[in-house]
């Protein structure tokens, strides 16, 4: 089986293929990753798969022509039984080598792809071309269906699944949770409300600046570290930007940018609150599910997969996207908690994680899904 991916860096895609390669490699198949690389080839070669170096994630046509090209040569020298994609420029390639070697074509909805021309709607609509196409929610698979004037010919609902081993709040040593507290300067006794993700503008890190200025204002900061997780990823003029903006807000001694986190586990257990400040959807929303998962209350906007993830009032709090005075109150809400009333709400998070999100359910989806298209 053969995924492609443009990189093995940060994010859900990169760690869904990881997952899916190491189920694949358990079932004793040859789990291949078509991918420029990244920071997770370790985690990759930990869980069996093997890389094939290819710059897939280049957009220019030529380019994906050639790479076309380039992976009809591996299916037809690796005996490569499907091609799963899961992203827009490899899709292409993907799309154009499957139909070259007759081998099934899956495409993975990751995310949600904003179409404001019909050249844009036609590049997006590579992923809904394919053999089966899979929705990480219900709600990215109501946008698939109403995106297009075609229907997939197969579409699955296989949601995004958390590793309840790694994400075990019983799995992580207090050392790791010390470590990250030390380094984020948070005191003993400190309350540390967390938003982890890239930093770009969509995740809504610069609405979370602005709740955290008028709770400041209303003198409701005290006691409270807040802790922004994430790197740009070449946004540097973002991340810039909100910098100033915790220094414009005087809120230097209480929020900080920690750059890339590698423990996430430990992240979340440190953290009393867990931010998702999204501004457009997310397709299934990561962040939300992960902290549940580690037993932590959460915030996250009213839209996209975090309807499903998020219990409202039992697990966490939903707000408005976009809206700064929403957020503040959610946290002060939270805030004004006490830690056995937090407690109570991430074990009914951990609970509905634990029913319907585990990777185990993803990968055995997934693979039931593979098995029909190849006919085994």
């Amino acid at each position: 089986m053969l995924q492609i991916i443009p990189a093995l860096d940060a994010g859900g895609a990169e760690r869904t293929t990881i997952e899916v390669a190491g189920a694949l490699a358990r079932e004793g198949l040859a789990a291949l990753v078509a991918s420029q690389g990244g920071r997770l080839e370790p985690d990759l070669a930990k869980a069996g798969g093997a890389l094939i170096r290819l710059p897939v994630a280049a957009k220019n046509p030529v380019a994906i022509l050639a790479n076309a090209f380039k992976l009809a040569r591996i299916v037809r020298a690796r005996n490569v039984k499907l091609i799963h994609a899961r992203s827009r420029a490899p899709a292409w390639s993907a799309f154009m080598a499957a139909r070259m070697t007759g081998v099934p074509f899956v495409a993975t909805y990751h995310g949600i792809y904003n179409a404001r021309s019909a050249l844009k709607r036609l590049y997006n609509s590579v992923m809904a071309r394919a053999d089966a196409v899979i929705a990480n929610s219900e709600w990215t698979a109501a946008h698939i269906q109403d995106e297009y004037g075609f229907a997939p010919k197969r579409l699955a609902v296989i949601p995004r699944g958390v590793d309840l081993a790694l994400f075990d709040p019983g799995g992580v040593a207090p050392e790791r949770v010390a470590t990250l507290r030390a380094s984020w300067k948070a005191a003993d006794g400190m309350r540390i409300v967390l938003l982890p993700g890239r930093l770009t503008r969509w995740k809504g890190q610069h609405v979370f600046v602005e709740a955290l200025s008028q709770l400041a204002e209303r003198g409701a900061l005290a006691g409270v570290c807040a802790v922004i997780a994430g790197d740009p990823q070449g946004r540097d003029d973002y991340a810039a930007g909100l910098a100033d903006a915790i220094v414009e807000n005087a809120l230097a001694d209480v929020a900080m940018i920690a750059g890339h986190v590698a423990d996430m586990p430990a992240a979340y257990l440190a953290a009393d609150i867990v931010v998702s400040a999204s501004t457009d959807p997310e397709a299934f929303g990561r962040v939300a599910a992960e902290a549940q998962a580690m037993g932590r209350a959460v915030i996250a906007t009213d839209h996209g997969g975090a309807r499903e993830t998020v219990l409202p009032d039992v697990s966490g709090l939903l707000i408005p996207p976009g809206d700064a005075a929403a957020l503040a109150g959610a946290l002060g809400t939270l805030l004004a908690r006490d830690a056995d009333a937090l407690a109570a709400m991430g074990a009914a998070g951990r609970r509905h994680i634990a029913t319907g999100y585990t990777v185990e359910r993803m990968c055995a989806d997934t693979l039931l899904l593979y098995r029909a298209l190849i006919g085994v």
